[in-house]
């Protein structure tokens, strides 16, 4: 409801569908309970507002409400150069932001046609960082997971096997997460010295610690009572509902865009689709546990390529026109560039320097047209849609969240069941709200 007023247009609140919902309730002669479970709660991770209608403690109708984390990200975009969007949508699924800048910038460079010129080392170094996010992205679901149940173990391994990955990260990229490393033609920075001995000591030790969680959960008898048929989603529903990731793959199909639809050389590794028939939270977990395996696999491959053939590659496209200078060096006051990289850049001609000083202020022109661009992200298929007319900054920037997708599948999974299942429904869909209320 709005009114005029001397200071413009004052908006009433009325509620929305929870009026709806209280109201219909009201009007039926059987006993309801209406519970508004967040949106700031423990266990629906992020500001995520369920409305549950219950008879007793049976779930009898199940609502999700979004937009309680609006950012404005995709909107932003449209204001900056199409590297400085790198920075607004690595903080969108804020838990794998790898994934989100990799979806991007393959999609920038599908426009730009320069897809086949990615340096080899760039698109390797790529998969590592993107296979070493999604390690940490699931073992912040599986410990987070583990005390929303009511096992705090789980959650303390968890998280401090996830800092091993944060360790990496920030010795790789300068920051633990909210990176913007993944850059149009490649990546920020080359690797600095000893990473590969740090992720090479990664691999020895990550092992076993996944074999630890997996002592504490997989044959837990309670762990077992509150998630084998629980929250159960077939392939049909799934299919129907867009439903992708562990999900999809919990239900039996081994779909996963790394394989079907391969992006970065994926289809030059080796490595499984693990899958479950079971549809449910368990077959969710068993699945997620198997792919932190695959990936430590795959790190390992890319890490083989890195040191060895692909050593003296470089890590960004040739073409100074897109290319980002990616010799970044700190001077030694530990501020801006180092001289020899100014030497460098003002050293070659009054034009060099120009074109330098347009590319980093300016931006590079991408021609007219659309593209999409998808990638396997730890929740599912990620799509970034981006369309340009021409300029130095998108039109319009959208993507496909799986985060967003996935949370349909939240009413069929929990309706009919008990409210406790509500908690383990939500967490075996991992949904990160950043991603949701891009």
């Amino acid at each position: 409801m709005t009114t005029e007023a001397t200071e413009g247009k004052v908006y009433s609140v009325n509620g929305g569908d929870w009026d709806e919902v209280v109201s219909e309730v009201r009007d039926t002669e059987e006993e309801r309970l209406v519970v508004n479970m967040g949106p700031q709660h423990p266990s629906t991770h992020g500001v995520l507002r369920l409305i549950l209608t219950l008879d007793g403690e049976t779930v009898t109708e199940a609502r999700s409400a979004i937009g309680y984390l609006h950012t404005g990200i995709e909107k932003n975009m449209e204001y900056r150069t199409w590297t400085q969007g790198v920075t607004f949508v690595t903080r969108m699924d804020y838990l794998s932001p790898i994934f989100n800048e990799t979806a991007y910038c393959l999609a920038v460079e599908k426009l730009l046609g320069i897809t086949d010129r990615i340096p080899e080392r760039a698109s390797a170094i790529r998969v590592m960082m993107m296979e070493l996010t999604r390690i940490s992205s699931h073992l912040v679901a599986m410990g987070t997971f583990g005390m929303e149940l009511g096992a705090t173990t789980p959650f303390l391994f968890g998280y401090r096997d996830r800092e091993m990955v944060m360790d990496l990260m920030e010795y790789i990229t300068g920051l633990r997460m909210n990176m913007a490393y993944i850059r149009p033609g490649g990546v920020s920075v080359d690797l600095p010295a000893g990473t590969v001995d740090k992720v090479g000591e990664f691999l020895k030790e990550m092992p076993k610690r996944i074999k630890d969680i997996r002592k504490l959960l997989d044959a837990n008898p309670v762990y077992l009572r509150r998630t084998q048929d629980v929250a159960y989603l077939d392939l049909t529903g799934c299919i129907a509902l867009g439903v992708t990731g562990p999900i999809l793959r919990a239900a039996g199909l081994p779909w996963d865009l790394r394989k079907s639809q391969p992006y970065c050389g994926y289809e030059t590794y080796e490595f499984e689709v693990p899958t479950q028939t079971s549809c449910d939270v368990y077959g969710r977990y068993l699945v997620r546990m198997a792919e932190m395996e695959e990936s430590l696999k795959i790190i390992e491959q890319a890490l083989d390529r890195i040191a060895g053939p692909l050593k003296n590659q470089p890590v960004m496209i040739e073409d100074k026109k897109i290319g980002w200078p990616a010799q970044l060096a700190l001077g030694p006051d530990g501020f801006g560039n180092s001289p020899d990289h100014i030497a460098h850049i003002m050293g070659s001609s009054m034009e060099a320097l120009i074109h330098h000083f347009k590319l980093v202020t300016e931006g590079f022109r991408v021609p007219a047209g659309q593209a999409y661009a998808a990638i396997e992200s730890p929740r599912g298929e990620l799509g970034a849609h981006v369309v340009s007319d021409g300029g130095t900054r998108p039109y319009r920037v959208h993507f496909r969240d799986p985060s967003f997708t996935n949370l349909q599948s939240f009413p069929a999974m929990a309706e009919g069941g008990q409210v406790a299942d509500v908690i383990a429904a939500v967490a075996s869909i991992d949904p990160v709200m950043g991603g949701v209320d891009r």
